[in-house]
């Protein structure tokens, strides 16, 4: 029995729910979850649905060109309709941090995440032996001031060859061309090690402990041009206080870098994610 996902955002109206819980019925589709928010400032109506489609003779392109011309048009909606069986192609770029790789690839093999990982890209060689154990192709692209132009074209050639959907970077320390963020628009995701905005630089978790936080932060985001500001998708905290070193600061900061980071990528992979205004309308 295929499932389907669909995920609508437009402006919002009375009979939208109606319209759409109405298609599903005459596609012959069961409705095994739907959530909906409405963004009462912007006046936007955002919807997830899931359904069961009952009649083993459904064909997809069909049913998303007859939504098309009667839901979507008489709405003005944004939509995406994707068969859930269908894993997003899934893009690592890394440098030389490998805890954020390790616990990816960790649960990637655990089958945690619903994606398929066909490469990993990354500006030095360092994390090549961890690509070989897990057994995805690695590609070493150097990238520096110099060669930026070359870099980014080899990086997108290599996207483009392997068809990737969206490309997670794992503590992969340059910053994404804006070439690269026009092609993967909301589609790069990034950690950065903080509950932004707070104590930028190479050494946060010093400057933190200088200032004696009572908590430390992680925060997962998707990439634009403006550096760390772009639509927050997950972001969790941990409790510290005079007794921890600077060590202490590094190692939860790290652990919560991990598991901020997993979040944001099973909520896009599964497509519980829509961005609008620079914000995210995140369907747990």
């Amino acid at each position: 029995m295929q499932q389907i996902t669909i995920l609508i955002h437009c402006a919002d109206q009375k009979g939208i729910i109606a319209a759409v819980t109405d298609f599903i019925l005459k596609v012959e589709g069961n409705i095994i979850y739907i959530d909906q928010h409405v963004d009462v400032e912007q006046n936007v109506f955002f919807m997830r649905l899931e359904c069961e489609l009952t009649n083993k003779n459904s064909n997809l392109m069909a049913i998303k060109k007859v939504f098309e011309m009667s839901i979507a048009a008489d709405f003005k909606m944004s939509w995406e309709i994707h068969p859930k069986e269908l894993k997003p192609k899934m893009a690592l770029f890394v440098s030389k941090y490998d805890h954020c790789l390790f616990d990816i690839l960790g649960r990637f093999s655990a089958g945690e995440l619903n994606v398929e990982i066909p490469l990993i890209v990354s500006n030095h060689n360092d994390l090549k032996p961890i690509a070989e154990r897990f057994g995805i192709p690695f590609y070493h692209i150097p990238f520096t001031k110099e060669n930026k132009e070359e870099g980014e074209k080899q990086q997108i050639e290599l996207l483009q060859k392997h068809e990737i959907d969206f490309i997670v970077l794992a503590r992969y320390m340059q910053i994404i061309t804006p070439n690269l963020i026009s092609l993967y628009e909301n589609k790069i995701i990034n950690i950065h090690h903080s509950f932004l905005p707070a104590f930028p630089g190479a050494k946060p978790y010093h400057s933190a402990f200088k200032r004696g936080v009572k908590i430390i932060g992680a925060t997962s985001h998707y990439v634009t041009e403006d550096l760390d500001e772009g639509p927050i998708i997950e972001q969790d905290i941990a409790r510290v206080s005079h007794i921890n070193s600077v060590e202490d600061f590094i190692m939860k900061g790290r652990d919560l870098e991990r598991i901020v980071l997993a979040r944001a990528i099973k909520l896009h992979a599964e497509r519980k994610t829509m961005v609008y205004e620079n914000k995210t309308v995140v369907f747990y």
